[in-house]
């Protein structure tokens, strides 16, 4: 009978040694899945030895998954024979459904849930304390799992799935904006940042020809006026950067910086009568309309400019953008005590919105938190017309993407105000 008693209790504490196994696996392979490489990688730069560990676990994902999977299946299959056999024993027959119904609830609860729970609630510091036996798992049942993937890839492929098929994920950047966005409705990240994170992710998606002046908008000189004329329009204006061009707008002949131009008048005993303004220019650059913001930015950088003019595919000036420009897409509107004052947006108090028809869609998205397409046009006025296929006139209103645009007035064929406004449901 006291052997009999050994044994049970002998049975007893292994199955409680595999479940306590099992519940280890369960939870690092939750921690694993759930923990930041990200963060990992900064600790590793810290000198953690075991984020080092995490990193390389996480570098072979299938060996790794395939032996936590190996390991925890055997390990709930041994538990629940054993806990078979040991009810046979007790309670005969009746023993199967007994150890079937205890089985399944320990394995559930402390095996499966509980663990995983925890593991969820902590995945960077499971996966650091679950690190060290994991390298030394994923060794042992290195030529096992190597034979499990052979058969599971060879099964799939029976199956039609390919390996070009692995690499048809989210790319990088599309990943980082939906943390971002998940972190914005969790509330842990405010608008303001939410919308910089997002212009810098923009920034390689995003062509010149979509946040440019537009040369109607542009502020240029006839290079053929009288110096002191040029001067004057210089010094009356809030730019520092000049395109002169000759006998049609569209012709540049060169860039005019104010501070060349002060340096000039500062040296000349005649002031601004007979000064050489075409001494001072310096050549204009262009820019193919499908740069890139980013390229456009680096470009910026490289040749320690600050504006550039953009052109077709023909070579026709379409305007020009600027460094401000680009940063304006990450940080936001930028003005100085230069700059005149604008409205392109006005909230009023009942809720409608009175824009100007040059607002560009990106800065309409931005500030209301909208989703309107940008890919036909990008200006509101551009959307307007391309959706109406026509100019439309004053007093017209339109309904699309949600939103009712009335035209409040043009100039010509030119939209200047609108106002938006939700349909009544």
């Amino acid at each position: 009978m006291e052997q009999f008693d050994f044994s049970i209790l002998w049975v007893a504490g292994i199955i409680i040694v595999l479940l306590v196994f099992s519940a280890f696996l369960s939870g690092s392979e939750t921690a694993l899945t759930a923990t930041s490489k990200a963060r990992m990688m900064r600790m590793r730069k810290k000198n953690r030895r075991r984020a080092r560990w995490v990193i390389a676990l996480l570098d072979q994902k299938e060996r790794l998954l395939g032996a936590i999977l190996l390991a925890n299946n055997a390990v709930n299959i041994l538990a629940s024979v054993l806990a078979t056999a040991l009810f046979l024993r007790l309670f005969g027959e009746a023993g199967m459904v007994y150890a079937t119904l205890m089985m399944t609830a320990l394995v559930v609860i402390f095996a499966e849930v509980l663990p995983k729970t925890y593991a969820i609630l902590t995945p960077d510091l499971t996966a650091l304390r679950a690190a060290a036996p994991l390298r030394i798992l994923v060794i042992i049942l290195a030529p096992l799992t190597r034979l499990l993937s052979i058969i599971s890839r060879f099964i799939l492929r029976l199956a039609g799935f390919t390996n070009e098929d692995a690499g048809r994920l989210l790319p990088a950047h599309e990943e980082i904006r939906g943390a971002i966005d998940l972190h914005h409705e969790e509330g842990s990240v405010h608008k303001g940042d939410r919308d910089m994170l997002g212009g810098i992710l923009d920034l390689g998606d995003t062509r010149v020809e979509e946040i440019m002046i537009h040369r109607k908008s542009m502020v240029m000189i006839d290079g053929d006026l009288p110096s002191e004329n040029i001067v004057k329009a210089v010094l009356e204006s809030p730019y520092t950067r000049f395109p002169l061009w000759r006998d049609e707008p569209e012709n540049i002949i060169g860039m005019l910086h104010t501070k060349d131009l002060l340096r000039a008048l500062a040296t000349s005993p005649t002031g601004a009568v007979g000064l050489d303004i075409a001494q001072l220019t310096s050549e204009p650059w262009f820019v193919p309309e499908t740069t890139l913001l980013g390229e456009q930015l680096n470009a910026f950088r490289s040749r320690k400019l600050h504006l550039a003019l953009v052109v077709d595919e023909y070579g026709a000036l379409m305007g020009m953008v600027t460094m401000e420009d680009i940063l304006e897409e990450i940080v936001g509107e930028i003005d100085d005590e230069h700059d005149l004052p604008t409205s392109l947006l006005r909230k009023r108090g009942d809720g409608t919105l009175e824009i100007s028809g040059s607002l560009s869609i990106r800065d309409l998205n931005r500030e209301m938190g909208w989703s309107l397409p940008d890919t036909e046009a990008s200006s509101i006025a551009g959307l307007i017309i391309h959706e109406a296929r026509s100019i439309p006139d004053v007093g017209q209103v339109f309904e699309f993407h949600g939103l009712r645009f009335r035209i409040m007035s043009k100039q010509r064929n030119q939209i200047l105000q609108i106002r938006i406004t939700r349909p009544q449901v």
